[in-house]
């Protein structure tokens, strides 16, 4: 299984999810389902409350879908991080590097500027799903 990380709003995410599907790679990306607005939600209630930021992100509602995401993670042989993506996805691309799984970046095409960590970490980096399926295919 290849845990899908990328960004609440990339809508590119089901379109990958679908391509790799299709093509005979099991996927994982059901955390998209709590949308782009989860964390502003989070974040107002937190406020709502008085909480702190930590008091939030300690908060059930939000270690409940932490747990979701990391259990899933844990269970994955790999991940596809699906640019443009924010700091929660690199976090959890670093972790599956370091976890020495597979761990590939498809980005929307290629970037204005790069990057040092990421793309030398990576297993493979690509700028199109057909490129980045056909390479999985021959692992």
């Amino acid at each position: 299984v290849l845990y899908l990380i990328g960004s609440l709003s990339n809508p590119r995410i089901i379109d990958v999810e679908n391509a790799l599907h299709e093509a005979g790679i099991e996927t994982f990306a059901q955390w998209l389902c709590s949308g782009p607005e989860a964390a502003q939600h989070w974040k107002a209630y937190g406020h709502k409350r008085g909480w702190s930021y930590m008091e939030t992100v300690k908060a059930d509602f939000v270690q409940t879908a932490f747990n979701f995401d990391f259990r899933h993670m844990q269970a994955a042989d790999g991940c596809v991080l699906v640019m443009p993506a924010g700091k929660s996805a690199h976090c959890e691309f670093g972790w599956f590097v370091g976890s020495g799984r597979k761990a590939y970046i498809l980005f929307d095409g290629e970037p204005d500027r790069p990057d040092l960590m990421p793309p030398n970490l990576a297993t493979g980096v690509f700028f199109d799903v057909n490129s980045l399926i056909k390479e999985i295919k021959n692992e």
